[in-house]
């Protein structure tokens, strides 16, 4: 039988986030029901809302999330009833030229559900990355569920920001930035998964690390969890502060989690000879770069790209909730505020004003495991 539950629905461009409820059919073969316990309030389901990822219009939002498997499909073999898990969008299909080519991380072809939750009027809703987690329940693949054991419920709503948002700074770090021991890393920008980089480059034995942010409350926060050094760009030139930093040479790795193409050059340009560049931040579809392509060739090194932090969330998720539970990760640092499922509007416009590094919908309690 098929489920109405509470979710959080955006029908039209710019159209408010509100409570609706929705149908959750049952699973069938490779999916999973999920009642969702925690969702963080993440800046791409904003995007959804302002059309920026299309017009699939209604949109379920909600992806930063972890759960409490209720439903399994025929052939699910990776999770059971039960289980709570930190939901994903890159469940990886096995068979894409990446996977097969032994980057299952880079996957192309990631699997979702196959049936669509619904209005109760039958229309059809596009699920946010795949995910849908501003809900009561939600429908997902099997692959989109990371089992998490031996935590207590009050971790749920720190360790689901996983899902999203903190795995990309991390990952934009350790994955992508490849941060060796010793190395110098600059962060431009020190929002959530700015912050999140801060902390990937202080697990990978990173001995300089420098936020830059215009926001001294997010400057006092980076510093808190790991940055050395912090740079505010309206009290002095980023680029010359961080190379001041570095021995007159520029950081090792610089990683913009803003995602504007003057930040991008200040990357660019602050990054030592032969350094690296990662852009993490998701960039306006309008905007454009403008780099001397000389400049490109004889500064050398790499730019790089990092979507979803270059992770791969079966190798990824536990490490890193292995370093929380150890004490290593303080993820418990980004839940700024607890809210209601249908807080998430105002929760929106509180991320706006740059209050919080992370509001997170709570939505029931999850037992011990």
């Amino acid at each position: 039988m098929s489920q109405t539950v509470n979710a959080v629905v955006v029908k039209e461009k710019n159209g408010p986030a509100v409570l609706e409820q929705i149908v959750v059919p049952d699973p069938i073969a490779g999916e999973v029901v999920v009642d969702v316990l925690t969702c963080g309030v993440c800046q791409t389901d904003q995007h959804y809302q302002q059309g920026e990822v299309g017009d699939n219009f209604p949109y379920l939002l909600g992806h930063e999330a972890t759960g409490r498997v209720s439903q399994i499909g025929e052939g699910v073999t990776n999770v059971k009833v039960g289980d709570t898990v930190i939901l994903n969008w890159r469940a990886v299909c096995g068979e894409c030229r990446a996977c097969r080519k032994g980057q299952p991380q880079y996957c192309f072809d990631t699997h979702n559900a196959e049936q669509k939750m619904t209005l109760t009027d039958g229309t059809e809703l596009e699920a946010a990355l795949g995910i849908g987690a501003f809900a009561e329940k939600t429908l997902v693949a099997a692959g989109q569920c990371t089992v998490v054991a031996d935590l207590p419920a009050e971790s749920n709503a720190a360790v689901g920001l996983l899902g999203c948002g903190i795995m990309a700074g991390i990952g934009a770090a350790i994955n992508t930035g490849e941060v060796k021991r010793g190395e110098s890393v600059a962060v431009i920008g020190v929002g959530g998964v700015g912050t999140a980089a801060v902390l990937g480059a202080k697990l990978a034995g990173a001995t300089t690390i420098i936020a830059v942010d215009l926001d001294e409350r997010k400057l006092a926060t980076a510093a808190e969890l790991g940055a050395t050094h912090t740079v505010n760009p309206s009290e002095a030139d980023a680029v010359e502060r961080i190379r001041e930093l570095t021995g007159g040479f520029g950081a090792d790795l610089v990683i913009d989690a803003v995602g504007r193409p003057e930040t991008y050059k200040q990357a660019f340009y602050a990054r030592d000879l032969a350094g690296r560049v990662v852009l993490v931040g998701v960039p306006d579809p309008s905007h454009t770069l403008d780099l001397p392509l000389a400049d490109v060739f004889g500064r050398g090194g790499s730019l790089k790209s990092s979507w979803y932090g270059d992770c791969l969330p079966s190798r990824d998720f536990p490490m890193l909730v292995s370093h929380y539970r150890n004490g290593n990760l303080d993820l418990d640092a980004f839940v700024t505020e607890r809210v209601a499922l249908d807080q998430v509007q105002e929760a929106f416009d509180t991320m706006n004003r740059g209050e919080v590094l992370r509001s997170v919908v709570e939505l029931q309690s999850a037992p011990k495991n």
